[in-house]
C-alpha cells in the first residue's frame, strides 16, 4: 500500500488532496478554497457565492467577446455508509497495489475536478492568449437537495446576462473505459404524491366502507401499462414507476380510509410536464377516484445534439485513447439540467462509474491522467 507522495502526478496529488477533505453534502470542507486559490493564481476572476448553507463559486478567464467553455462539477460527496465495511478509510486517498485510487469521491467527482484544474493550468500556460473564456461553476449541493447550488448560481448568472456556450460536467460518464460513453443529455424527472381517499371501516362490513387500495389498483395498473411516448433517436420511451405505496392502520381488521402512492416519470423530449399531468388526471378521473396529486418537477429533459462541443469531445477522446465514444442520455439527473436552461451545449465526461456511491469507491489512478489529457485536448480544439 502506498500513500500519496511528491512522486505522484499533479492530477493525482490534487485528487488526493480533495478526497482527504470529508465534504459530505452540503459541506465543502475547504475543497473550493483550494480550487479557487489555484485558479486565482492563473489569473481567473473568482467569485465566491455562498447561498444559504451551500458553498459555490464562479470563475472566469479570458475575453468576454468570444465563446465560453465552462467546466462544472461538485465538491460534495455522498455519506460513506458503515466505516467498518471499507477496505481503506474512505477519506485516506490511498492508491492500492492494483493502481486504484481509493476513497469517497474518487470517481464522483473529485477525480474529475482535479483533472479539470490541471488541464486548465496546462492550457493557460501553453495558450495565455487563448480565444474566448474558460469558466468554472462549482457547487457543494449536487448530492443533496440541489436547490442552493448550481440551480441558484445559474439563476444569478441568467439575471446578469452571462453567456455559457459550452459546458463539460465532470460526472462519471464512462462505463468500462474512460471516454467510452459521454452523456449528451438527460431525461426529465417528474415525481408525484397521489392521495386517494376512501372510507375507513371494519373488514367484516365492507358495504359500510370504501377501500382506497381496491379503488386505486385498477388505475395504477392502467398507469403502469400506459404507453406515454416512443422516445426518439436520443431518448428511450418515457417510463412510469411507482416507488412507494402506503395505506392502512397496521390492524388486520380495518379497511383503510386513505392511500398514498408515490410515483415518478423519467421522460423524454417527446413528452411535456403538462401533457403527462393531464393524462394522469384523465386516467384517475376515469376510475372515479376521490384523489389529490402533488407534483414535484426535479428537472426538464435536455439534449446536446452533434455540434462543436460534442465533436470536440469525441475527437479528443479518439486522439487520446484511440476509441470512439458513444453519446448517451441514460441514467439519472445531474446539474447539467440547470445549465442547459441557458441554451448551453452540455456534455458529461468523467471516469468509470462502476463504484460511484458504493462502499470502497475507487477509480484507476491512470484513468485520471487520461481524463486530464482529454480535457486539455478539448480546450485546444475549442479555444486555442
Amino acid at each position: 500500500m502506498t500513500a500519496p507522495s511528491p512522486t505522484l502526478s499533479p492530477t493525482l496529488e490534487l485528487a488526493c488532496d480533495l478526497i482527504r477533505r470529508p465534504s459530505v453534502t452540503p459541506f465543502d470542507e475547504g475543497c473550493q478554497e483550494l480550487m479557487m486559490r489555484r485558479l486565482g493564481a492563473l489569473g481567473f476572476k473568482v467569485e465566491h457565492m455562498r447561498i444559504e448553507d451551500v458553498e459555490n463559486f464562479w470563475a472566469t478567464h479570458g475575453e468576454q467577446d468570444g465563446p465560453v467553455l465552462c467546466f462544472a462539477g461538485h465538491t460534495d460527496v455522498v455519506p460513506t455508509g458503515p466505516l467498518q465495511a471499507w477496505q481503506h478509510a474512505p477519506f485516506a486517498a490511498l492508491i492500492d497495489e492494483q493502481g486504484m485510487l481509493c476513497g469517497r469521491g474518487a470517481a464522483d467527482m473529485k477525480g474529475s475536478l482535479a483533472s479539470m484544474i490541471i488541464a486548465v493550468e496546462r492550457f493557460v500556460a501553453d495558450h495565455p492568449q487563448h480565444k474566448g473564456s474558460i469558466a468554472f461553476l462549482i457547487t457543494s449541493d449536487e448530492e443533496g437537495p440541489a436547490k442552493h447550488g448550481t440551480k441558484a448560481v445559474i439563476e444569478r448568472l441568467a439575471a446578469r446576462g452571462e453567456r455559457l456556450d459550452w459546458c463539460i460536467v465532470g460526472e462519471p460518464s464512462s462505463t468500462s473505459l474512460v471516454g467510452d460513453v459521454v452523456k449528451n443529455g438527460r431525461r426529465g424527472s417528474l415525481g408525484a404524491t397521489l392521495t386517494v381517499r376512501g372510507v375507513q371501516g371494519h373488514v367484516a362490513y365492507p358495504h359500510l366502507a370504501k377501500n382506497p387500495i381496491h379503488l386505486v389498483a385498477p388505475a395504477l395498473a392502467e398507469l403502469a401499462a400506459e404507453h406515454w411516448d416512443d422516445g426518439n433517436a436520443f431518448f428511450p420511451p418515457t417510463s412510469f414507476q411507482v416507488s412507494n405505496l402506503n395505506s392502512g392502520t397496521g390492524a388486520t381488521n380495518v379497511i383503510p380510509g386513505e392511500l398514498q402512492a408515490i410515483f415518478n416519470f423519467r421522460f423524454s423530449t417527446e413528452s411535456t410536464v403538462e401533457g403527462l399531468q393531464q393524462r394522469v388526471n384523465q386516467i384517475l378521473d376515469k376510475h372515479g377516484l376521490d384523489y389529490h396529486v402533488e407534483w414535484a418537477l426535479s428537472g426538464l429533459p435536455f439534449l446536446t445534439e452533434p455540434g462543436a462541443l460534442l465533436d470536440a469531445v469525441a475527437h479528443s477522446i479518439k486522439s487520446v485513447t484511440g476509441r470512439e465514444t458513444t453519446p448517451s442520455t441514460s441514467g439519472g439527473t445531474s446539474d447539467g439540467r440547470f445549465i442547459a436552461t441557458l441554451g448551453t451545449q452540455v456534455v458529461e465526461l468523467g471516469p468509470v462509474n462502476a463504484t460511484i456511491h458504493q462502499i470502497n469507491e475507487r477509480v484507476l489512478a491512470s484513468d485520471l491522467e487520461v481524463l486530464t489529457e482529454i480535457y486539455y485536448q478539448t480546450l485546444v480544439k475549442l479555444l486555442a
